[in-house]
C-alpha cells in the first residue's frame, strides 16, 4: 500500500511542493556553507603578550602578571604592554606560579 496519492493531480501537486521544499533546502545549505567558509578564513584576535588580572569590586586593583598565553588567567585580565607588566611586578603585584611572567620578564626580587 503506498502513502502517495493515487491521482495524477495530486501528485503533480506534491511533486510540486517538493520541488519548492528542496530548493529551499539547498539554498539554506548553500549559505550555511558560505558562512562556514567565512568563519574559517576569520582568524582569531591576537594573543596579548602580557596580561594583568584585576580583583573584584569597587576600585578593582590589579591582583596577578600574567604571561599571554597562561591558563591559569580569568575572565578579570586585561591585555597589557611590557612596561606595564613590568610596572605592576615592580610594585609588589603577585606574579602568576604557573607562567611565572617576573621570569620570561627579568623582573626577579
Amino acid at each position: 500500500m503506498s502513502d502517495l496519492p493515487p491521482d495524477l493531480s495530486r501528485l503533480r501537486t506534491l511533486e510540486t511542493w517538493l520541488a519548492l521544499s528542496l530548493d529551499r533546502v539547498r539554498q539554506q545549505i548553500a549559505a550555511a556553507e558560505q558562512q562556514a567558509a567565512v568563519d574559517t578564513r576569520r582568524e582569531p584576535p591576537p594573543q596579548p603578550d602580557w596580561l594583568v588580572e584585576y580583583g573584584i569590586g569597587v576600585g578593582r586593583t590589579p591582583a596577578r602578571v600574567h604571561v599571554g598565553g597562561c591558563w591559569d588567567t580569568r575572565s578579570r585580565c586585561k591585555p597589557a604592554d611590557r612596561e606595564l607588566a613590568r610596572r605592576a611586578l615592580a610594585d609588589g603585584i603577585e606574579a602568576c606560579t604557573h607562567c611565572r611572567p617576573d621570569t620570561a620578564l627579568g623582573v626577579l626580587d
